[in-house]
């Protein structure tokens, strides 16, 4: 019955989203006052999810309702999938093309950056990362740590250090994903279906930032969030601060 795949799909979704609640607190709170302290500096922070599906990380938490406005997505368009999903995924594995983003986007010494990849192992990812390192860029990395050390050192998506985002990010919360991300076997298919990564970063990214808005309140900051432009009072919300921010976040 329908139902019942439903059900079981809901059960390794939760179970999952439970896992990352309950091991990555401590890595949530250190990245949460991480953004909270640029964002008290009144200073953007940067969110690249290099990656064709994981470009919607990016997009979870940019000009987002409830989100925070000093959120500014790098939406480059060589690894979205609206260029076209082969590309993208080539455009992932080549190496050198994350520094070219991070040199263009002209992050610096103030920066913070958000790295978010599902399997944290792609080369666009880890160059990005390493740029971004040499720029005196802060780096927040958000991946799955199994899912990249259980991929081969010598697999076609990584970069040719072989390097894990773990491994070159100031800081690192795990999204837990599990190797292959789809969890579901149906019966008659040839391969698993029922992906979790997008659910896994959603989740994070959006307690990332929840947690950040609790420490700004903490310190007496008010944060910027946006309101949805179609609930009541929407627009009026946002224009109280949509001038700090128009023409400094390249995507506005």
């Amino acid at each position: 019955m329908s139902e019942s795949i439903a059900t079981a799909y809901l059960a390794r979704v939760t179970a999952l989203l439970e896992s990352i609640r309950d091991t990555e607190a401590a890595a949530v709170d250190q990245g949460a006052a991480m953004v909270a302290d640029q964002v008290a500096a009144d200073r953007l922070v940067h969110v690249y999810g290099p990656g064709g599906h994981s470009n919607l990380a990016s997009q979870e938490v940019f000009f987002r309702a409830g989100g925070l406005m000093h959120v500014s997505a790098v939406l480059d368009e060589g690894t979205l999938l609206s260029g076209g999903a082969l590309r993208s995924m080539a455009m992932e594995r080549t190496p050198g093309y994350g520094r070219v983003v991070i040199g263009s986007a002209r992050l610096g010494a103030e920066d913070l950056l958000v790295l978010v990849n599902a399997y944290g192992i792609n080369a666009a990812l880890i160059d990005a990362a390493l740029e971004a390192r040499e720029r005196g860029v802060r780096t927040i990395g958000v991946s799955s740590r199994e899912h990249a050390d259980s991929t081969a050192p010598g697999h076609p998506a990584r970069h040719p250090s072989g390097a894990n985002l773990h491994d070159v990010v100031d800081h690192h919360i795990d999204t837990k994903v599990p190797v292959g991300d789809a969890v579901m076997e149906v019966p008659g298919a040839l391969e698993r279906t029922g992906a979790v990564s997008t659910f896994a970063n959603a989740f994070t990214l959006n307690w990332l930032m929840m947690r950040t808005i609790e420490l700004l309140g903490e310190r007496g900051v008010e944060a910027p969030i946006w309101r949805s432009g179609n609930a009541p009072g929407g627009d009026e919300a946002n224009n109280r601060f949509i001038e700090r921010f128009t023409g400094r976040v390249k995507w506005l």
